[in-house]
């Protein structure tokens, strides 16, 4: 039950049928919009902690257009409709609601482990290192009370990457549980590689926002977190005693490289063999936990998902077909159950359903 407001949350994922839906939504994004008649109307995507889906109103007016903006809560009613294969919202009215009215519980999609049993497993993983300044220097960081809070809760994108509270935190534990197993499998250093898969993506706990409306920082535009990422390394290695130049070098190396290429963004392309497994790393992450994302919140109908963009695809949302056993011919199963015989197939013929039939003249 929404608090202050005297009706059930229902969540986009559980929207269905011609029925009218009524529910408290927040609005993710707002824009005002012409028609080939002229006629003005708003799209709008509404959102909650199911997934979010695409939302018109038909009927223009100023005060929907000053009071409700990104970000707003919104009770909406309305009916779901279907356009080109994929749900749509069809509002037919939208009023404001405050947010000391909502549980913000309904409006933040959030990684499927609890945080802090990550961040357990991701400091287990630093204890098992064997190189004394790589380890020194992640406890360190790991350990910082601001880095940690942030890194608990942090989407690990703003819309696309692990864009969901603790997102971050899921993505750097998973890439650090795969660095463990492939350093070994491909004999190179797993103190550098695990230290690139925490590193990699830390700093944006400085380039993004949390809460429910994730947007990029001013230091994330004007800096950005490969260069915080230098930074980071820097402040924490110069309070350890002796910290080798050359060990810092091939660490900054590998935060610097490990969007893999100069088309992507990345500053240097991997020269390492561990700055390129962390970039690879890195890459097969994101782009499975997208995967992921999209089979859960694409609101097109069917087992395929609407054209993905960034993606250049559409996807198959379903499991895919799987058989613990050989599938049995009839003959197989007819002599292990003879009674099953009349069940798959007839019995009267269709001679014996027309005998004693007449055409009368």
């Amino acid at each position: 039950m929404l608090r202050g407001v005297t009706m059930t949350k229902i969540f986009i994922s559980d929207f269905a049928g011609k029925q009218e839906i009524e529910t408290v939504l927040l609005v993710k994004l707002i824009n005002t919009m012409e028609g080939k008649d002229g006629k003005k109307y708003f799209n709008i995507i509404l959102s909650d902690s199911s997934g979010e889906i695409e939302s018109r109103l038909w009927q223009y007016s100023t005060e929907v257009e000053s009071e409700i903006t990104r970000g707003t809560f919104a009770r909406v009613k309305g009916k779901l409709n279907f356009y080109q294969g994929k749900k749509q919202f069809i509002i037919s009215s939208i009023t404001k609601v405050n947010q000391d009215q909502v549980d913000m519980d309904d409006f933040v999609m959030k990684a499927k482990a609890d945080p802090e049993e990550m961040f357990k497993a991701l400091t287990n993983i630093v204890e098992d290192l064997t190189d004394v300044y790589i380890k020194e220097l992640l406890k360190n960081i790991l350990g910082d009370a601001e880095i940690s809070r942030r890194l608990k809760t942090w989407q690990a994108g703003k819309s696309i990457h692990h864009a969901y509270q603790s997102g971050l935190l899921e993505h750097i534990l998973s890439c650090s549980q795969l660095g463990v197993i492939l350093s070994k499998h491909y004999q190179v250093n797993v103190n550098y590689v695990v230290a690139g898969c925490i590193l990699h993506d830390l700093c944006k706990i400085y380039e993004l926002t949390d809460g429910v409306n994730v947007e990029y920082t001013e230091e994330g535009k004007l800096v950005g977190h490969l260069v915080k990422g230098l930074e980071i390394v820097d402040r924490f290695s110069y309070r350890i005693k002796n910290f080798p130049y050359q060990l810092k070098l091939h660490l900054k190396h590998i935060l610097l490289a490990h969007h893999g290429e100069y088309e992507y963004g990345s500053p240097k392309i991997p020269q390492t063999s561990e700055a390129y497994l962390v970039h690879l790393i890195d890459l097969m992450d994101s782009k499975m936990g997208t995967l992921d994302l999209i089979k859960k919140t694409d609101s097109t109908t069917g087992t395929w998902s609407g054209y993905i963009k960034h993606l250049d695809r559409i996807v198959y949302k379903s499991e895919l077909p799987f058989y613990p056993e050989y599938i049995e011919e009839e003959e197989e199963k007819l002599k292990k159950n003879p009674r099953s015989k009349s069940e798959v197939s007839p019995t009267t013929s269709l001679g014996k359903m027309l005998s004693g039939f007449k055409v009368s003249e």
